[in-house]
């Protein structure tokens, strides 16, 4: 049995490959866990990634509409007051 594998391999060959990329930059080789795009080392295990509805995740709301214009105003009131002190001096 020279050159042949004794276990049916095909099927593990055409199993869909792992997205990710390594650190050299080339990309993963692993098989994919079945019905994700990952492998078991990129993200495709079980219970990787945040977890459903992460407190640490929600938006700080530092950089909303609202908020932004608050700071523009603010900005254009504070450059407005200098401009009047230095017409009192």
């Amino acid at each position: 049995m020279t050159g042949e594998h004794p276990q049916k391999i095909e099927a593990m060959l055409a199993s869909p490959r792992c997205g990710a990329r390594t650190r050299a930059g080339r990309p993963c080789m692993s098989p994919a866990v079945r019905g994700k795009r990952r492998c078991r080392m990129h993200g495709g295990a079980e219970g990787s990634g945040a977890p459903r509805g992460n407190k640490n995740a929600l938006k700080h709301g530092l950089y909303t509409r609202v908020a932004i214009e608050e700071r523009r105003q603010l900005s254009a009131l504070l450059r407005r007051s200098r401009e009047l002190i230095k017409l009192i001096e």
